[in-house]
């Protein structure tokens, strides 16, 4: 056979494994190829997470717009907060994933069906706390964290918006990690497609434009827009639970609270929770930090660190790949094949994070430049990117091992490193480089970069020694 037949005869595999992985086809992770597995699942995961960083810039783009830094040191400062709520969402979703995958390994739907409702049920007793307190104290959280005057005039009705809307972000990230646990990216993924399709639609109109007996709202309007599209594509995963012919088939009486299960769930997240909040705190500290510099370089570190998810969130977005991946297999009692997993996804993250790096050191200035047009913020921002993007290899391979912990269960781990790679690294070296030496903004970014590489190896040594493999949940 000719180099051009078997080319030609390898393009229909390649596609068909293409097709598989978007459409949601029931899959088998606990046999058959590894590398196959990790594509079918990476696949739907990397186009999620694109589709989540999407938010993270779709809003900044449009809020930029407007030509305010008062506005966009909102959005940022109203974000660096929410982003506990965003933990907690975190912490809950990654107990759900790993239970649910440890049950479908198990090849046991019915426990998976029943842990993703009750799952649902913790989540919504979190989500009704944070939507009264984020909503009475808006005006007093932008000032804690060092807003000028302005920015809490501009921002207090916004961030009520947000806070009180945070049950959309919460079911968003809890029921796609559902759908991951069962090995159904697929729909995980066209859930943020939803969204994500109307808040790009929603926000030109409602913050700049305008549309007929639509006024343009400016900040207001991207809080609206946001909360719209989320609350879309949580209707979505909704219907899909309880009217879906795959593994998850939500039914009545899983509406009844199980304590068993959620005494489970709850000892996974929890960690997990803290584990992201150790994460989101520090990162609001540095926003502190950087705040003492004005709202320039709060605009800057804002644009920099949503153009820096736009592209690590497809890294993590595969790293979720070998969480379910491990937690399916070890419930199927195979832990070589869930460790195989984990290094064949990292390698493949490896990959693509270095051509990001390459991209950011080369047209970090451009690409800068799009979303926001203040010229102190563009230099701000250029000089971070650059330094941020220095440690993308190294974000990608710790997001990976991070992930296998929660895949299997074992979310204190990764806690516990984070703890101190954080608040006893992190945040004191970014203090003394940004204020005691005087380096402001750049500061900070070189401590994050210095940070995250330590952490990352702690994760990889701690991972190798294999006791993640005994968990049980």
């Amino acid at each position: 056979m000719s180099s051009q037949q078997s080319i030609t005869k390898a393009k229909p595999s390649i596609l068909s494994y293409l097709k598989e992985a978007l459409t949601g086809e029931e899959q088998d992770y606990t046999q058959g190829s590894v590398r196959k597995a990790v594509f079918l699942l990476a696949i739907p995961m990397i186009l999620e997470m694109c589709m989540e960083s999407v938010f993270a810039v779709v809003d900044i783009y449009f809020v930029g717009k407007i030509g305010k830094n008062e506005a966009v040191a909102a959005v940022i400062l109203t974000e660096s907060v929410l982003a506990i709520v965003y933990s907690l969402a975190m912490g809950v979703s990654m107990a759900a994933t790993a239970m649910v995958a440890r049950r479908t390994g198990e090849k046991n739907p019915e426990g998976a069906s029943k842990a993703a409702m009750q799952s649902i049920l913790i989540a919504l007793c979190f989500t009704i706390l944070i939507s009264i307190f984020g909503v009475v104290f808006a005006g007093d959280i932008l000032r804690i964290m060092g807003a000028s005057p302005q920015t809490v005039e501009e921002g207090t009705p916004y961030a009520k918006l947000m806070f009180g809307g945070n049950m959309v972000i919460m079911f968003l990230f809890l029921i796609n990690g559902i759908f991951r646990g069962a090995g159904n990216a697929s729909i995980a993924m066209r859930s943020l497609w939803i969204a994500n399709i109307c808040n790009i639609i929603l926000c030109p109109i409602l913050i700049i434009y305008g549309l007929g007996p639509i006024p343009a709202m400016g900040l207001i309007g991207a809080a609206i827009a946001t909360n719209i599209g989320r609350g879309i594509g949580v209707v979505y995963q909704v219907y899909h639970l309880v009217k879906g012919k795959g593994i998850i088939r939500i039914k009545r009486e899983h509406l009844m609270p199980d304590f068993t299960i959620i005494r489970g769930l709850l000892n996974v997240a929890w960690s997990g929770t803290a584990q992201f909040l150790i994460t989101s705190a520090s990162w609001i500290i540095l926003a502190r930090i950087i705040s003492e510099s004005g709202d320039a370089a709060v605009a800057a570190y804002g644009v920099t660190i949503r153009l820096m998810m736009f592209f690590i969130l497809p890294a993590y977005g595969m790293s979720n790949a070998a969480a379910t991946l491990v937690g399916q297999n070890l419930g199927a009692g195979l832990p070589d094949r869930a460790e195989e997993s984990v290094w064949k996804t990292a390698r493949y993250n490896t990959i693509f994070m270095s051509v990001v790096t390459v991209i950011f050191i080369a047209f970090a200035g451009p690409i800068v430049g799009f979303f926001n047009s203040d010229r102190e913020v563009v230099e701000l921002a250029t000089v971070a990117l650059r330094i941020m993007s220095v440690g993308f290899v190294i974000y990608g391979i710790g997001m990976v091992v991070t992930n296998s912990f929660n895949g299997a269960g074992d979310t204190k781990t990764p806690t516990i490193i984070n703890i101190f790679g954080f608040w006893l690294f992190q945040v004191p070296l970014a203090y003394l480089l940004a204020i005691m030496l005087e380096l402001g903004p750049t500061g900070v970014f070189i401590a994050i970069v210095i940070a995250e590489g330590a952490i990352t190896l702690a994760g990889v040594i701690v991972f190798r020694k294999g006791r993640w493999k005994k968990i049980k949940i």
